[in-house]
């Protein structure tokens, strides 16, 4: 049984630099690791996108969330601060249509107001 890697939490900026920041970040988390990124650098930039373009809030940041469990399954979760702004995937964006995609699961869960968090997990292949 692979033991359950640590947890990375980032505080970012709901910025574009506080999402090339969180990107970055991330990737290199993954690399150290020792995962593959290539589709989660995919889908952590769809969802890292989408909580600074649709869930800033002036003044609020967001959190980027890595996990690993012991089947090595990849677990991204992005929160901010707008949970009165829920994703539609029928909105006709493309960012969650590759999320959906690409990840095997994804959902959102709400709470603590105002907060609601995006996740999506990636199966170790």
């Amino acid at each position: 049984m692979i033991p359950q890697l640590p947890a990375c939490v980032l505080q970012l900026s709901a910025t574009p630099r506080g999402a090339r920041l969180g990107r970055l970040l991330a990737v290199e988390q993954l690399r150290a690791w020792g995962l593959r990124f290539d589709t989660a650098e995919q889908v952590l930039t769809e969802l890292i996108s989408n909580a600074v373009s649709h869930g800033r809030v002036p003044g609020r940041d967001f959190r980027l969330g890595l996990s690993v469990d012991g089947a090595r399954t990849l677990r991204i979760e992005l929160t901010d601060t707008r949970a009165d702004r829920l994703p539609d995937p029928q909105a006709g964006g493309r960012g969650l249509a590759v999320v959906a995609e690409l990840a095997d699961r994804w959902g959102v869960e709400l709470g603590p107001a105002p907060w609601k968090t995006v996740w999506a997990e990636l199966d170790s292949q």
